[in-house]
């Protein structure tokens, strides 16, 4: 994948969401509860930039990850993703691992692009999040390139272009197809994600410029919490 230098009127990354890069994440759990259960599989694709400055997946990273010690699995999520804890052929590796697996290459695609750190794009982005941001206080990682709470969140971005607001559905109105046997692998659930993001951002009309500025009153915005 590249970028829009060869395209100088087209903004590059950097330029678009306030410095943030745009990366799709999907989990995978053993529960709803992201202080309680573990965190099983997590799969990250930054957005990328084609020659004509359209947005494009780009490559997954990925990994399988142990239950942390201390973490619950509902055996009814399980039933749901399929996964098989301590199977061999699943290459689990610790949660610390998992996400220096995921963080790595978030954190070059973040430079690449010139961006200050990623954001977060989820289909229910909060879930994804906060089972994120649990891991990373569990190992106590210092560099997790995630906006800590902002995200970019496909069920709303769906809900306006298509109407819908299931990921699935969403998939196949924006024409993308949908694999029920590949359903909650964190690497389809992500890819799918990814391509729907596209699809639509591509697809946005950007808005005309603004011929007055609003008046925006002091006390309305705490100056910390605008992300």
């Amino acid at each position: 994948m590249t970028t829009s230098a060869a395209h100088p009127t087209l903004p590059p990354m950097a330029h678009r969401f306030r410095g943030y890069l745009p990366v799709v994440v999907d989990v995978e759990t053993g529960g709803f509860d992201w202080n309680r259960h573990a965190l099983l599989e997590i799969a990250a694709v930054p957005i990328e930039l084609d020659d004509a400055g359209r947005y494009v997946p780009g490559e997954v990273a990925h990994a399988h990850i142990a239950p942390a010690p201390g973490t619950e699995i509902d055996p009814k999520s399980l039933e749901v993703t399929g996964i098989k804890i301590g199977h061999p052929l699943r290459g689990e590796v610790s949660e610390r691992e998992g996400l220096d697996a995921v963080f790595i290459p978030v954190r070059a695609a973040v430079k690449k692009h010139g961006c200050q750190r990623a954001i977060l794009v989820g289909h229910n982005a909060h879930f994804d999040l906060n089972f994120l941001n649990a891991a990373v206080a569990r190992v106590q990682h210092k560099r997790n390139p995630f906006h800590p709470f902002s995200v970019f969140d496909t069920v709303t971005m769906a809900a306006l272009a298509y109407g819908q607001t299931v990921l699935a559905r969403a998939a196949m109105a924006a024409g993308l197809g949908w694999d029920p046997q590949e359903a909650h692998s964190a690497v389809y659930d992500a890819m799918q994600t990814a391509r729907l993001f596209c699809a639509i951002a591509n697809a946005w009309p950007r808005p005309p410029a603004a011929t007055e500025a609003m008046p925006e009153s002091p006390s309305a915005v705490s100056p910390d919490i605008r992300a």
